[in-house]
């Protein structure tokens, strides 16, 4: 199961949950394997109280976030860092950030060239991905950089032909 299945298999599950539970507001999510890297928290201290009009909510693992009722974003900090990819990557406010679109309009972007990785899950239905990462990047952009940017992946060099 990809990723993004399994993301999406846990919002839709919150989802149920939150429906049959009423007024229940924490938000059930894993940690990351890295999820107690110093970084992370350095990350989550920072989270916003608010994402594209999206209130904050609990949740019940280290180094996440959930925002929206129901869950339309959700932040996992301590991913492992991903290695080579064909994915689409798109920078934004420095960080540069691989985009999954398989479950589009539900999608799942993870930082590339950041120790620990982040990831997190939108619903592009309800938030916007452009305002999601522009606030999120400046936050992430606080985890040490591994030197690798989209730039050097050898498909970047190939898109980038292909357009000029």
């Amino acid at each position: 199961m990809t990723r993004a299945r399994r993301a999406l298999a846990v919002l839709l599950a919150t989802t149920a949950a939150i429906s049959l539970a009423g007024c229940t507001s924490t938000v059930q999510l894993d940690p990351a394997p890295y999820a107690n890297d110093p970084g992370c928290a350095d990350v989550t201290v920072r989270l916003p109280d608010e994402l594209d009009g999206q209130p904050r909510r609990w949740t019940n693992a280290q180094a996440t976030g959930a925002w929206g009722e129901p869950s339309a974003v959700l932040l996992t900090c301590g991913v492992e860092p991903p290695g080579p990819s064909v994915l689409p990557c798109q920078s934004v406010g420095g960080v540069d950030w691989l985009i999954d679109d398989t479950d589009a309009p539900n999608y799942s972007v993870t930082t590339f060239g950041r120790v620990p990785a982040v990831e997190v899950y939108l619903d592009n239905d309800v938030v916007s991905s452009a305002d999601v990462l522009d606030s999120l990047s400046r936050i992430v952009s606080r985890l040490p950089a591994d030197g690798a940017t989209c730039l050097d992946r050898p498909s970047a060099g190939a898109d980038a032909a292909a357009e000029g």
